[in-house]
């Protein structure tokens, strides 16, 4: 039922919201976390067999994993990377490699990786040949008298680069000497470990993702297709988002820390766009909103007790008291000053009563006084100002009323005046008349503007309750009006407070126009150069007339948001449809701004918190970045998802393959970017959207997306097929570096 348009309803009050404590989680970054020993059981184990023992080297772009092939797991996995330094007061150089780069303050600095930045190519061979140096002495191969007498199997990206290949084949048999060296790649060692024959391998891993159709345990490179994204781009790109989400954060950003946010909070969305659009919304952001805390130091504050509070509160009293007296010590030399002046003066306004015109002139013009009515103004002046600060040291009314003008001669007949008082007669009447008339009108004015406003109110409340719903229309037509006149000028605002918006400029030439001595008459093209704001200083006035204290421009600004308060009051009392989130203070509220649930989450933010100021919230984020896998398109990857390349790999490449259907029962992911969550269910949706409802599908994962490419290669070690596909030193020494042999876990000759 709507209200009465005569009762006066009660105005509807905001719901009060509290707020449950957040889950915060800290930034995790790369560590070192132990000390590798090394070992000398696996070489001597290892010489005892070598037709069937090697040792494996799973040579990733973000980890290295090195073992024994007779282990079920590597030693040891570290980061390819090496950090030298010479230490100029011991006169040393210290190197280190993998983890223990992270154990020296100072090696941090000099971190160099082996691969080229988003690649799983290398490029820096010192860095590569460190990294290998500390993976042999590890696996205690430093009593092998500078030769490794063990076989190497070593994985590589796919496609890789010859000259890649030919600089690491080059290193194992010329520096270290080894027996023998074979290549393969990577996801399919991890296929063939996981049981797999023929099927469509999908390996998503630190630098790229490649889908490779295997049949009968034989990759068909010549379908395999590379999608250039992987966990790096996925780390870079979200730190691409969050200094663009927090431009001024002080904290220190960098890729290890995207890394963990990312395996610890990000997930695959199964329906990426509907969960996006609702993911921002106020139910549920709890949970889905993620506060990461960088370290920061809290501003300490000592308590002091009840005698250093109350000396800090003497000591305070008596620097009152000094600057008191300085300032009255002031005051009274001031006051000094003027009662001097005026008493020369008033001294000088008695020594031309009785002299002649020429004299009286001469007097005033050797004080820069234009005649006796200036020189009484002066003194009324001077009167005015010494009654003002005696009245303040005194500690009286400090508001003095106004004084009012004085027509004395206007009571006095003309013959009795001279011919200067008869003229300034005449100007007192002139001025009495004025001063009447402004007074009068002044006195109408504030009752026509009393007048008006109560007829204003009273025609208000009758049409209110002779017609409330053209009365609820009218009010709410000139609340729109005003909300665009507040729009208005806050847009004016940040076009002044921009020197290079047209706004500015414009006012700067009106400014400097009024500031001109010669003020510009008329304008002409091309003429118009004032070289004004050439120098930082004149900006300084810009600004003070832009935002004066007394300005009209804040008058205005206030009575915009009383005429808009005054509305929204009506609107609440009357309007049944008009609730408190509608009014403009409830929009404004931080709870209803997308842009503050974005960046700060569900909860009010503090910004004299240093612990809130050192915060990052991931929201959406844990969904976006992930997905580029699936739309590269959204973060500028000119190429198709791994969908799409899936879908058009087993729909038009593998046509006219017999059995076509096999590939589709067994779709194999690993790699460490597939580790999200939903990786797997959003690769079956989207893939059953692509084929045949009919169609057989099966998407698995890995048994373990980080290791199985090290195990797979591991137990390719000692079988037929290893043997004939390891390149000897002899062959190396006959054949050239460029030479390998083609099998069914590595890259063709290209």
């Amino acid at each position: 039922m709507a209200p009465s348009a005569i009762d006066e309803p009660a105005i509807k009050a905001p719901e009060q919201k509290t707020y449950p404590p957040a889950k915060i989680f800290p930034v995790k970054e790369t560590r070192f976390e132990n000390y590798i020993e090394p070992t000398k059981d696996g070489r001597e184990r290892a010489l005892k067999q070598p037709d069937s023992a090697a040792i494996v080297i799973d040579n990733g772009s973000s980890a290295v994993r090195a073992g024994w092939s007779f282990d079920s797991k590597p030693r040891f996995s570290i980061p390819p990377i090496m950090a030298k330094y010479r230490d100029r007061k011991l006169g040393k150089t210290f190197s280190f490699a993998g983890s223990d780069c992270y154990a020296d303050t100072t090696a941090r600095g000099h971190i160099r990786g082996a691969f080229e930045a988003g690649t799983g190519i290398v490029s820096n061979w010192d860095v590569m040949e460190h990294v290998l140096d500390y993976i042999f002495l590890k696996l205690g191969m430093n009593d092998a008298d500078g030769a490794i007498e063990v076989p190497i199997v070593m994985t590589e990206a796919v496609a890789n680069l010859p000259y890649s290949r030919k600089s690491m084949t080059e290193i194992i048999f010329e520096c270290y000497g080894a027996p023998s060296l074979a290549y393969g790649i990577d996801s399919l060692f991890s296929y063939r470990h996981n049981k797999g024959k023929t099927g469509l391998v999908v390996s998503s891993s630190y630098t790229s993702t490649h889908v490779i159709p295997v049949y009968n345990s034989k990759a068909l490179l010549g379908q395999a297709t590379r999608l250039n994204w992987g966990g790096y781009h996925n780390a870079e790109y979200l730190l691409k988002l969050i200094r663009l989400k927090y431009p001024a954060f002080a904290g220190k950003l960098n890729v290890s820390q995207a890394e963990h946010m990312l395996r610890d909070h990000g997930y695959v969305s199964r329906d990426y766009d509907n969960e996006l659009a609702d993911y921002l919304e106020w139910t549920g952001l709890e949970d889905r909103d993620i506060v990461m805390q960088y370290p920061f130091t809290e501003e300490v504050i000592v308590q002091k007790s009840e005698e250093e509070l109350a000396r800090i509160a003497e000591r305070k009293k008596e620097s009152g008291r000094r600057l008191q007296q300085q300032a009255a010590k002031m005051r009274l030399e001031k006051l000094m000053k003027k009662e001097q002046d005026l008493e020369y003066y008033k001294q000088l306004q008695r020594n031309i009563t009785d002299q002649t015109k020429k004299e009286i002139r001469r007097q005033l013009d050797s004080n820069d006084i234009k005649d006796e009515n200036q020189l009484e103004k002066i003194i009324r002046d001077l009167e005015k100002a010494i009654k003002k600060a005696r009245t303040k040291d005194v500690g009286g009314d400090p508001e003095e009323e106004q004084e009012q003008p004085n027509f004395d001669l206007l009571d006095i007949p003309d013959d009795q005046l001279d011919e200067a008082q008869i003229k300034q007669k005449r100007q007192q009447r002139l001025l009495k008349s004025n001063h009447e008339a402004r007074a009068r009108a002044k006195a109408e004015k504030e009752a026509e503007k009393a007048r008006v406003i109560e007829e204003e109110k009273r025609a208000d409340t009758e049409r209110r309750e002779n017609d409330l719903e053209n009365w609820l229309d009218e009010k709410r037509q000139r609340r729109a009006e005003t909300l665009q006149k507040m729009k208005e000028r806050e847009r004016l605002k940040q076009d002044l407070g921009n020197r290079k918006s047209l706004a500015s400029q414009i006012r700067m030439k009106s400014i400097a126009n009024l500031a001109s001595d010669n003020p510009t008459k008329k304008r002409r093209r091309g003429g118009d150069d004032d070289n004004f704001g050439a120098d930082d200083d004149d900006w300084g006035v810009y600004r003070q007339i832009a935002v004066g204290d007394n300005s009209d421009d804040e008058h205005e600004e206030e009575d915009l948001h009383s005429t808009l308060k005054s509305l929204e009051q009506d609107l609440l009392r009357y309007d049944p449809d008009f609730e408190y989130e509608h009014t403009h203070e409830a929009q404004s509220d931080w709870s209803k701004s997308l842009l503050h649930a974005f960046a700060r989450g569900p909860r009010p933010f503090d910004p004299s918190s240093q612990a809130e100021l050192n915060q990052i919230h991931l929201n959406v984020e844990r969904i976006r970045v992930p997905e580029v896998v699936f739309r590269p398109s959204i973060a500028g990857v000119d190429q198709s998802g791994i969908v799409e390349i899936a879908g058009d790999i087993l729909n038009q490449r593998l046509g006219n393959v017999p059995n076509r259907d096999d590939f589709l029962r067994d779709v194999f992911l690993t790699g460490g970017n597939t580790l999200f969550k939903n990786f797997d269910d959003r690769v079956r949706e989207g893939l059953r959207s692509l084929l045949p409802a009919d169609a057989p599908l099966t998407v698995r994962r890995a048994e373990d997306a980080l290791l199985d490419a090290w195990k797979g290669a591991a137990g390719w070690v000692g079988t037929s097929a290893w043997k004939s596909a390891k390149i000897s030193k002899e062959e190396y020494q006959e054949k050239g570096p460029e030479y390998i042999k083609e099998h069914d876990m590595g890259n063709s000759y290209a």
